[in-house]
């Protein structure tokens, strides 16, 4: 996308936030102008969805309310203090691994000093009684680190357990700060990482890779025309058709507000516009519903840029285009799939 057009976009948003500023009546401070913003780009879906229960039951949000749900799921402290909450606990619970460890340890090394001295003392002495005695002891020392290990292998066992709960726990946040929450995708974080990842190994493998950019046809006019819910609706529907014409080893991203990218590893062009055009098709073949009122809004249509690496591209060189080829499809009328070496793809030029 370029960057008129993220000026475009970026400044419809901001006007939007600051028609719901105004509306409400909340103090244009930074926090709540990021938090309207938010809302009108429909990044977070819990966030949109939390506000607008709040609009249809009272038809207005508070100040109060605004920084409770800003705090909720904006607040950039959020993430890293669940982080550092799992982390302590891990720490904590792999001190007290350590500690039972310890304990296990000291527990063998007395129980190997006792058997040295009941072997010592019976080595010396041949008296039934004071056999018996040592014998008896011996047991009895015997008995109490038995005890004492059954209680360790407990204790180790919750441990374990509680460790691998907050493994889970880190690994959910690691997703949740990869994913978009709306579309379920790779969010734009996760889009970075991994065309790193892909140009590192073309560079080494020299395997081909293919990047499709995909952007929804007259979204911000169905937006306006039926609301952001609805919007979300024909989000997650693109969403899963992408999702549904992809393989494993692919990278499904959101890339911007109405966009997505699909990164293909080991594929070339022609193979990448086949996927392209499958996605194009199952999008196309799927009647949107409104799920409010059952009203039949007709089709939605994407456009689609198709691109391959080159030896020497970086992620903007790509990406440029993948966007070049994704406005010849703009250019073209729509409901089309464009590569780079189209005759009608003008690479040096992007219309908005």
């Amino acid at each position: 996308m370029s960057e008129r057009d993220d000026f475009r976009r970026t400044l419809a948003y901001g006007e939007t936030a600051i028609g719901h500023l105004r509306k409400n009546e909340i103090p244009a401070y930074p926090r709540n102008y990021e938090l309207w913003y938010t809302y009108a780009a429909g990044f977070n879906h819990a966030l949109n969805k939390t506000v607008n229960e709040i609009l249809r039951t009272r038809g207005k949000i508070s100040v109060a309310e605004v920084s409770k749900v800003y705090d909720q799921f904006i607040a950039p402290t959020r993430l890293g203090e669940r982080i550092e909450e799992v982390g302590g606990k891990l720490s904590t619970e792999i001190a007290d691994v350590v500690g039972m460890i310890e304990s296990s340890l000291t527990a063998t090394s007395d129980y190997c000093v006792s058997l040295d001295e009941a072997t010592r003392r019976l080595s010396g002495t041949t008296d039934r009684e004071s056999v018996s005695g040592i014998v008896q002891s011996l047991i009895k020392v015997t008995k109490d680190t038995e005890t004492t290990n059954r209680k360790l292998e407990h204790q180790l066992a919750d441990s374990r357990r509680q460790i691998a709960e907050l493994q889970e726990s880190l690994e959910a946040i690691r997703y949740e700060s990869l994913t978009d929450e709306l579309t379920t995708l790779a969010n734009r974080k996760h889009f970075d990482q991994s065309m790193e990842r892909a140009i590192a190994e073309c560079e080494q493998s020299n395997q081909p890779f293919a990047l499709l950019l995909t952007d929804i046809d007259h979204f911000k006019k169905f937006n306006d025309t039926y609301g952001h819910q609805t919007g979300d609706q024909v989000l997650r529907l693109v969403a899963l058709a992408v999702k549904q014409n992809v393989k494993g080893q692919d990278v499904a991203c959101r890339y911007g507000g109405e966009e997505f990218a699909v990164i293909l590893p080991r594929t070339n062009l022609r193979q990448a516009v086949v996927v392209a055009e499958h996605i194009r098709e199952a999008v196309y073949s799927k009647e949107l519903v409104k799920r409010s009122t059952g009203e039949n809004l007709g089709r939605i249509t994407i456009s689609i840029g198709v691109a391959s690496w080159r030896r020497g591209d970086n992620s903007q060189t790509l990406i440029e285009r993948s966007d070049c080829s994704l406005y010849a499809a703009k250019r073209g009328g729509r409901n089309l799939v464009r590569c780079e070496t189209d005759t009608d793809v003008n690479l040096d030029t992007r219309v908005a």
